[in-house]
């Protein structure tokens, strides 16, 4: 097994009710499968985990001909087998402490969040996140979904968060801008996040699992949705896409996990950060479609330990996000993230000293970013090689 030069392990608009709730079979996926692989040599998969990725046969038809980048949470010297056939490099915490050094110190540990370690050493254009608790869901019809198919094609037409369109995604197959839409608005932006839903298990915080811990998500909403500029939105990491070269150095997903006095907000954190960004260089956010299939709900009284402190501290954290303006002179994402970090520790800092922490820690992502990807920093800077 040869390691690569920075070190991994590699191997070559309706609503309707899903009457049987169950995930796709192998077989439905395969007939689902298209010959067609879009972005197979611009698109890495990144998948955070704990134990043995069986779940990628489910996926088989669908991820096989793209190339994963696996991080490896928990002990690094547990053995984590990939199903035969998959391309993939695989990072654990001694990876991410050689590679990284020092500031190995920003990426979490015993955390999903660690996944933002695979978006940092990825060399693709485009990023999809998957969890391995998520399979391959089916569509009204019974067909399986092809999510990473949906993802590409939401990332390749422009969003519209200027001006809400009643017909949802005007750049859809069967939709356009209905009547009144400003003419000068339809050319759109460009869209740098595709944040994807989910049937089975919902994406609920702690209180409402305990609520309602037997309710289970049937609705299929066969839509997309630019989410429009200045409203925030709870971004769920389980299934996600994004354009690494629009948007990517915001994509962390902050200190969570083992020594954090916080933890399931760090792809909320990452989604307010974005969102923010994205609204001041003027570009898009899209959500909706795709489904996956959300087969395991995590345990209420865990999560509970885990967010109690975020559900009382979000109601300071939002109206933060909701207030900041971003300085003109930030027009690159690197300079809009180190500006928020600063913010982070003026104006957050005094609700709990986490925060001083957390921006420290942003300002080392970006760093750590900029030294794996010196070209994209080299651009961050009005350089050019």
């Amino acid at each position: 097994m040869q390691p690569l030069s920075i070190g991994p392990q590699q191997k070559s608009g309706s609503t309707i009710a899903i009457m049987m709730n169950e995930p796709a079979s192998p077989t439905e996926a395969a007939i689902a499968a298209t010959p067609e692989h879009r972005l197979k040599d611009e698109l890495d998969i990144v998948i955070p985990t704990i134990r043995n990725l069986d779940f990628l046969e489910l996926w088989r038809p669908f991820f096989q001909p793209y190339h994963l980048i696996i991080v490896q949470d928990g002990d690094p010297s547990r053995t984590i087998k990939v199903p035969n056939g998959f391309d993939y490099e695989l990072y654990n915490r001694n990876d991410i402490n050689r590679i990284l050094g020092p500031r190995a110190s920003c990426i979490s540990f015993k955390d999903s969040a660690c996944r933002c370690f695979g978006y940092m050493v990825s060399r693709k254009k485009y990023i999809f996140t998957i969890d391995d608790d998520c399979f391959v869901a089916k569509d009204p019809t019974g067909k399986a979904i092809n999510a990473l198919e949906q993802h590409i094609k939401n990332l390749l037409s422009p969003s519209a968060p200027f001006f809400f369109n009643t017909l949802y995604d005007p750049f859809a197959d069967g939709a356009d801008f209905v009547r009144g839409y400003p003419f000068s608005l339809r050319e759109g932006v460009p869209t740098a996040v595709s944040h994807g839903l989910w049937l089975n298990i919902p994406d609920y915080d702690a209180p409402t699992q305990l609520v309602k811990p037997l309710e289970r998500n049937t609705r299929y909403v066969d839509a997309v949705l630019s989410i429009p500029k200045g409203t925030l939105f709870p971004m769920c990491g389980m299934n996600l896409a994004f354009d690494r070269h629009l948007i990517g150095p915001a994509m962390y997903f902050g200190l969570m996990g083992e020594g954090q006095p916080i933890g399931r907000y760090d792809d909320m954190w990452a989604g307010w950060c974005i969102k923010v960004i994205c609204d001041h260089l003027g570009l898009g956010v899209k959500t909706g479609l795709p489904y996956i299939y959300h087969s395991k709900a995590s345990n209420p009284f865990v999560n509970l330990r885990k967010e109690y402190k975020g559900i009382y501290w979000q109601e300071e954290i939002i109206p933060f996000f909701q207030q900041i303006v971003l300085p003109k002179d930030c027009t690159t994402v690197q300079k809009c993230y180190v500006h928020l970090a600063k913010q982070v520790k003026e104006k957050l800092a005094r609700i709990d000293p986490y925060f001083d922490k957390l921006a420290e820690a942003m300002v080392t992502w970006i760093q750590a970013w900029d030294e794996l990807n010196p070209s994209a920093a080299a651009l961050s800077n009005g350089k050019k090689g």
